[in-house]
């Protein structure tokens, strides 16, 4: 379970998003004794076809959710510190022609960084948000829930910080949360779940990211180098991806299994098992540790290289730098580069790093590719 905290005259403030589990989360630490502050931050500024800041719902949300608690409530605006540190960062590798992880620089950076900063500037003992992790010893476990456990994207937080944060939901299946929502009439009791990059939302991501990044058309080619289409552009597409290639007929499956940005080339394949998908290997940079690096290398432990993938068996070895060569005990799909890898042992995040290159790939063609 996650660590119980001394309650007598101790200060949250929560993370309040406007969704269910933020929710969930403040109702649940102010039955617990705690002295809760709702705090929502303010990451995103724009406006929808209305006219309308798309983050106004939301607040709402937070403010009918704490008036119905019962606790005080405030906003934050970190706009200007997430277009720099994290939307500056995201347009950048997809430009380079990357699949980046928004989310897990947001927690390194923002939640964990300088929200948490702003929550402790208010007289915070602690911060709370609705991660379906838990924390135990100053430790970062995954959440109970094998569907939403979202320790793969705290695997680059600081770990000091985790002896002051809590995850009362962590130790909760997310029925149990909506159960919780609804018994108590939580008006976010019936929400849908926020799915996706915030602030992107429910819009058409390839129409979103055209917005900032001119689109290149290109071929699609075979990896014998025969085109069979044309594409939107490089930065548009991710390793693995079938949908919206707009490629062959009915019934055929075609998968993005490279991309050659210098030559503005999208390398397809037909087949849910090519074997241009899979490799046995990577190395990652970018390397942190939650709770400090092994003490030996090289050194068994478990990764995911994507969210909600299944715990993969693996070997660290130790190169220059501090990156990191990492050896699959099974070939592993669709390794995209500039994503996070997170290794794990057990239940408790080790910590992670980006993904620089992967292989020894299907084919070489003597130039980078992602």
């Amino acid at each position: 379970m996650s660590e119980i905290k001394e309650k007598n005259n101790k200060t949250v403030v929560v993370g309040m998003s406007g969704g269910v589990d933020s929710s969930v989360t403040a109702l649940l630490l102010k039955q617990q004794g705690y002295r809760v502050i709702g705090l929502f931050m303010k990451n995103w500024e724009e406006q929808d076809d209305r006219g309308q800041c798309t983050s106004a719902q939301d607040f709402d949300d937070v403010a009918l959710t704490c008036a119905h608690i019962g606790i005080p409530f405030r906003s934050v605006n970190f706009v200007k510190e997430y277009r720099e540190q994290v939307f500056a960062h995201f347009l950048e590798e997809y430009q380079a022609g990357y699949t980046p992880n928004p989310d897990i620089l947001c927690n390194r950076e923002i939640k964990f960084n300088v929200f948490f900063k702003k929550a402790m500037e208010l007289g915070a003992d602690y911060l709370a948000t609705g991660h379906y992790c838990r924390t135990q010893n100053g430790q970062l476990l995954k959440g109970l829930d094998p569907q939403k456990d979202q320790s793969y994207f705290l695997n680059a937080i600081d770990g000091s910080v985790l002896s002051r944060v809590l995850f009362p939901i962590g130790d909760l299946q997310k029925q149990e949360v909506r159960a919780i929502a609804a018994k108590h009439g939580l008006p976010t009791h019936a929400k849908k779940d926020s799915t996706g990059i915030c602030f992107i939302g429910e819009r058409h991501f390839t129409s979103f990211l055209s917005q900032y990044i001119a689109a290149k058309p290109g071929p699609f080619k075979r990896l014998d180098g025969s085109i069979v289409g044309e594409h939107s552009g490089v930065a548009y597409y991710t390793l693995g991806q079938r949908r919206q290639l707009g490629l062959g007929g009915p019934g055929e499956r075609w998968y993005v299994v490279s991309k050659d940005c210098e030559a503005n080339i999208v390398y397809v394949e037909r087949g849910d098992e090519h074997p241009a998908l899979y490799c046995d290997e990577l190395t990652a940079n970018e390397v942190s540790w939650i709770n400090g690096p092994p003490s030996v290398f090289p050194f068994k432990c478990q990764a995911k290289v994507r969210y909600r993938q299944a715990d993969q068996a693996c070997e660290l070895e130790l190169l220059e730098g501090g990156r990191l060569r990492v050896r699959f005990h099974q070939a592993q799909r669709a390794i995209a580069i500039r994503q996070s890898i997170a290794f794990y042992d057990g239940e408790r995040c080790l910590g992670g790093g980006m993904i620089e290159a992967a292989g020894p790939s299907y084919f070489d063609m003597g130039k980078a590719v992602h």
